[in-house]
């Protein structure tokens, strides 16, 4: 399996699917969202599935024979210029679904170097046609930006002492592995050795794919492209993810900041419908453990 879908039937149930609709799975994968809103669609109306690895793009063939359906081998963050590509209008979409993170299968294919658990060539891009490899930012990046990503994207602890660490080694030895790499965390290890390296990899898997940026670009043409009404529904695996989302659907920016009128009325662009969280059933944690962390947040334009 490419990929098991988290909060499957809680995230398509949340769009409200309906016959006739204009729908878009902004993050594809395995396809298992896909599959279950065009059941609910029914041949009427159309879905359009959003993926920029092409191993993913691979798994659109399962769908070829679908009308409804429409593969766009692209980043989500140029949502509203590939739908309007597709002569879909601003304002016309009735629900967007988004399942953020790196796939089972892009952790567990050794070669997409995602996982200190393999021997790969330190890679991590999810469209590996473009943008610098895990190996590029670790051997070029200063000691200052290399800090903000271990703090920011990983919360490492002792991410000033890594960064500093990382510029010293390369100028002995380039990065070139994810062996190199985990060889040399375990040198600086700060607290539990798996979740330590997990850190590490994915500051360094978010900031090759500039993750926050493109969901930050994502968010805003959602909104652009949903109809009064439509729905939004994003499911998040990291604490930064998940702020951005939780400010976006309350203030309609991801700073979190309240646009309020001459009046000091405040301007609310989202109705939410989920005031906290939705998180997995102890039932789906049971057979999918990568599931422990992610959240489902829901809100409809107003």
């Amino acid at each position: 399996m490419y990929h098991a879908s988290v909060l499957l039937h809680e995230s398509v149930d949340a769009l409200g699917v309906t016959p006739g609709g204009i729908y878009v799975d902004a993050t594809f994968g395995g396809g298992g969202h896909t599959r279950l809103i065009l059941e609910q669609l029914r041949g009427k109306g159309h879905l359009y599935a959003f993926d920029q690895d092409t191993d993913a793009a691979q798994n659109a063939a399962e769908f070829a024979h679908e009308p409804a359906f429409t593969f766009l081998h692209s980043n989500f963050r140029f949502l509203k210029r590939q739908l309007r590509a597709e002569a879909i209008r601003p304002g016309s979409v009735q629900g967007i679904l988004a399942d953020l993170g790196v796939s089972s299968y892009q952790l567990d294919t050794a070669e997409r170097g995602f996982s200190y658990r393999f021997q790969a060539d330190l890679d991590m891009r999810m469209n590996r046609q473009e943008g610098p490899t895990a190996a590029d930012v670790l051997n070029t990046y200063d000691a200052e930006a290399l800090q903000r990503m271990f703090s920011e994207l990983g919360e490492v602890r002792n991410a000033r002492t890594l960064a500093q660490a990382v510029v010293r080694s390369r100028d002995i030895r380039p990065f070139q592995t994810t062996g190199d790499l985990t060889d040399f965390c375990e040198q600086h290890l700060m607290g539990e050795r798996m979740r330590y390296l997990s850190q590490v990899f994915q500051a360094l898997r978010m900031e090759v794919n500039d993750e926050l940026g493109a969901l930050h670009d994502f968010l805003k043409d959602a909104y652009e492209m949903l109809a009064p009404g439509g729905r939004l529904a994003v499911i998040t695996f990291h604490s930064l993810e998940d702020r951005m989302v939780k400010n976006f659907m309350k203030a309609g920016n991801v700073e979190g900041e309240l646009d309020k009128d001459f009046y000091g009325n405040i301007t609310r662009p989202w109705e939410l419908i989920t005031k906290k969280p939705i998180e997995p059933s102890e039932a789906e944690l049971k057979v999918n453990n990568r599931a422990r962390s992610s959240k489902l947040r829901i809100a409809k334009k107003k």
